[in-house]
């Protein structure tokens, strides 16, 4: 395992593929902070999941290497990703995302409890700008500088597909367009500010092709959810606007009453 600081962008750029990406990625050291918290959290563990074995490590992105829509959070939550060993699995949080990917058809169920449980992401993949549960569920802008290179190599190899990306938050809004600017795109000048709803088109810094939309939309933590900020029906429209932008055909949304 690696404990450079350069690691992450050394590693990260020899990967041809998004699977060598990850096998690279889980290796990671280069943040002692997080690799800290990360253990220790894995170590003491949660009594509800006493009996479970913890990832520990840092945890890859999730869904199909040919994906048109990138999902982008914000890092794994300590009892919940950083449990399981995949992206957004096993807390609130992703139980609300999975659900509405589901409803939208852009999942094969509306759970998602661990790596065995089957779940399929339908064009869809999801990731994060810092892969190592932080403390708090609050990476510093060092970390997330820091583990960029993941990202920009992600959406790099991405590219030949990739058509849209929702950041979740301000946070993976402002990592997303540094990484998407590095991996071949160019992002607008003035950087366009976050918000929800606010779309932004990026054009490719060299030659043709198609443009890439980036949505932004409130993260979808319990916090958001509780005090309303954030409902499903919100989150919803942006997911369905920007599978529209990806190409991606999507289920009628449910009736309301």
């Amino acid at each position: 395992m690696s404990t450079a600081e350069g690691y992450p962008p050394r590693a990260a750029a020899q990967a041809r593929t998004l699977a060598e990406m990850d096998a690279l990625l889980v290796e990671c050291r280069a943040c002692p902070r997080l690799v800290r918290w990360r253990e220790e959290t894995a170590r003491e563990k949660r009594a509800a999941f006493r009996d479970r074995e913890y990832w520990g490590r840092p945890v890859p992105g999730f869904g199909p290497t040919d994906a048109p829509l990138l999902i982008a959070g914000l890092a794994p939550a300590a009892h919940g990703a950083n449990r399981t060993g995949r992206m957004f699995t096993g807390d609130r949080a992703g139980d609300l995302l999975f659900a509405t990917l589901y409803e939208l058809g852009l999942a094969s169920g509306a759970r998602a409890t661990g790596p065995d449980d089957g779940l399929e992401l339908l064009g869809v993949r999801v990731t994060a700008p810092v892969h190592c549960a932080p403390p708090d569920n609050r990476p510093t802008p060092g970390e997330r500088d820091t583990c960029r290179p993941w990202l920009t190599r992600e959406a790099h190899l991405l590219r030949p597909t990739l058509r849209a990306v929702v950041t979740l938050g301000a946070f993976g809004w402002q990592a997303a367009l540094a990484a998407l600017g590095e991996a071949g795109w160019t992002v607008p000048r003035p950087r366009p500010t976050f918000g929800h709803g606010v779309r932004a088109l990026l054009t490719p810094a060299e030659g043709p092709g198609d443009p890439l939309a980036v949505f932004g939309c409130y993260h979808v933590s319990q916090r958001n959810v509780f005090t309303g900020r954030l409902t499903q029906d919100m989150l919803r429209r942006v997911l369905a606007e920007a599978a529209h932008a990806a190409g991606l055909r999507v289920a009628d949304p449910p009736r309301s009453g």
